[in-house]
């Protein structure tokens, strides 16, 4: 923004001294919001007051930086009417203070309750992804290309297509992802006069929004088009003029620069010396990083340890490397928050201490699908067999017919990679998680028996299946989700 507006308009930059605040509060502030993301979840409250706090402040320099673009154009906004890549500038520029704006309204705790998890979240988002960066870069695109080949862009028109094609993508992308978010946030929350959640089934919820994912479609696509548009627009470009290899340029001559001059800037002595100027920047982003992160593994108060929570079976650990590897935390977190709407739903909310043993943590950012934390839990109205998931793993629409999951039906004949698995277990070791020394040599004999074990169980209930395939390791490992701390009804039964 700060090379291409001013160049795009002919204007010098507002205020210098504004994009020099602008750059060090930015990178200062911003590493200290990060725990705004993780807000009512497993991290300690410190943390989490940190990052909305700084959030919060994030407001200034951000707004600062957009008024500060916006005030670049003085004089030229007659040019906007007619110069494509102003209006994406100027639109980018207003995204960029949109979202800015957002992100720490969303840390406050109040806003986050409703937000987090839902569609909300990915609507703001992609305010900065597709209109602040997506159209900052179209802008930037459209005005270098021309001056790199010597020629004028091919078409006006197509770009000035391209950006009201592009505008109209981002409207039809982000506010159905709003509506969404209310949408599931209301409906996940909201208890009968008895106490009863209205809406216990996740998929009554998910039936609501899918007009919703409809509309996101057609905004992806036609900003997917916009961009092709672009593509076309610039091939036509380079191919009428000539790539300007050698640019005649002058500079006088470089003078030895000592110390601080007279009457010079403490920033500009800072600009002459890059190297000087990079260690000051890197000191600036880690500080926060430093106070953020290192009481985290300094002080054992922060994670109080539950004895009942083991590492998890070579069969369990192969699982969870499926569950990763197939995505399944893009739809499902792992998380439950202590509110009630969520506890009712789910069951017994997360402690931090029931994360130890995962690197990394599957808590995820939202809920296309419910959350998973207590899916191996054998008590109440949720309890799955291992039959329900090798069935809702081969074809979810067989176990509900509203079910947007798609199938993955190539786990019953992909096996398990148990080459893998003392490595594995040498890196969890690594990582601090107490398996015995020397299990490598020996895991996967605890493997293939508790793989029989779950195949036999299968194979009762008439479904055969070898134990060796991969959709038997990513049973155990959703059997085995959330149940350190909570006893099964089975495993009661047993004692």
């Amino acid at each position: 923004m700060y090379y291409f507006m001013p160049k795009a308009a002919n204007r010098p930059v507002y205020s210098y001294k504004l994009s020099i605040i602008h750059f060090w509060a930015l990178i200062f502030l911003y590493i200290w919001a990060g725990p705004h993301h993780l807000l009512y979840q497993s991290i300690p409250n410190w943390a989490q007051s940190l990052g909305t706090v700084f959030s919060i402040m994030l407001i200034a320099p951000s707004w600062g930086g957009m008024i500060n673009g916006l005030l670049t154009l003085r004089g030229a906004w007659d040019k906007v009417r007619e110069d494509p890549v102003l209006k994406f500038f100027v639109v980018a520029v207003t995204a960029y203070g949109m979202s800015t704006f957002e992100g720490p309204m969303l840390s406050l705790k109040s806003i986050n309750a409703i937000s987090h998890f839902t569609n909300w979240t990915v609507g703001h988002v992609h305010i900065g992804a597709l209109g602040w960066n997506g159209f900052l870069t179209f802008g930037m695109v459209y005005w270098l290309f021309p001056r790199m080949f010597n020629t004028k862009l091919y078409s006006v028109k197509l770009a000035n297509l391209h950006f009201w094609m592009g505008t109209l993508a981002i409207l039809f992308y982000s506010i159905p992802l709003y509506w969404a978010g209310w949408t599931e946030a209301s409906m996940w929350k909201q208890f009968n006069e008895a106490g009863d959640l209205v809406y216990p089934n996740f998929l009554q919820i998910v039936s609501q929004i899918m007009p919703m994912y409809v509309m996101r479609v057609v905004g992806g696509t036609l900003y997917f088009i916009g961009a092709l548009l672009m593509i076309f627009n610039i091939a036509k470009t380079v191919k009428a003029g000539s790539f300007v290899a050698m640019e005649a340029a002058e500079a006088p001559a470089l003078a030895k620069e000592g110390g601080m001059k007279s009457g010079e800037s403490i920033h500009r002595f800072l600009e002459r010396k890059p190297v000087r100027f990079m260690i000051l920047a890197i000191i600036a982003i880690l500080i926060g990083g430093i106070v953020e992160i290192v009481p985290t593994y300094l002080i054992k108060s922060n994670i109080p340890t539950i004895s009942s929570v083991k590492p998890y079976t070579p069969l369990e650990l192969q699982g969870r490397d499926i569950y990763v590897k197939e995505g399944c935390y893009n739809c499902h977190s792992q998380m439950i928050r202590p509110f009630r709407s969520e506890t009712e739903r789910y069951g017994e909310y997360s402690k931090a201490g029931e994360y130890v043993y995962d690197h990394p943590f599957q808590w995820g950012s939202k809920r296309t699908g419910p959350d998973l934390w207590r899916e191996g839990v054998k008590t109440g109205r949720n309890y799955k067999p291992d039959s329900w998931h090798y069935n809702h793993f081969m074809d979810p629409q067989k176990m509900n017919a509203t079910s947007i999951m798609p199938k993955y039906s190539w786990l019953a004949d992909l096996e398990i990679d148990t080459e893998s698995t003392p490595r594995k277990i040498r890196v969890m070791q690594t990582l601090g998680v107490p398996y015995p020394e020397g299990y490598d040599l020996v895991a996967n004999d605890d493997l293939k028996a508790q793989a029989d074990k779950i195949a036999a169980g299968l194979k009762a209930q008439g479904i055969d299946v070898e134990s060796n395939k991969q959709v038997i390791a990513l049973i155990a490992y959703i059997q085995r989700i959330g149940t350190d701390i909570v006893v099964n009804a089975e495993d009661s039964e047993n004692k």
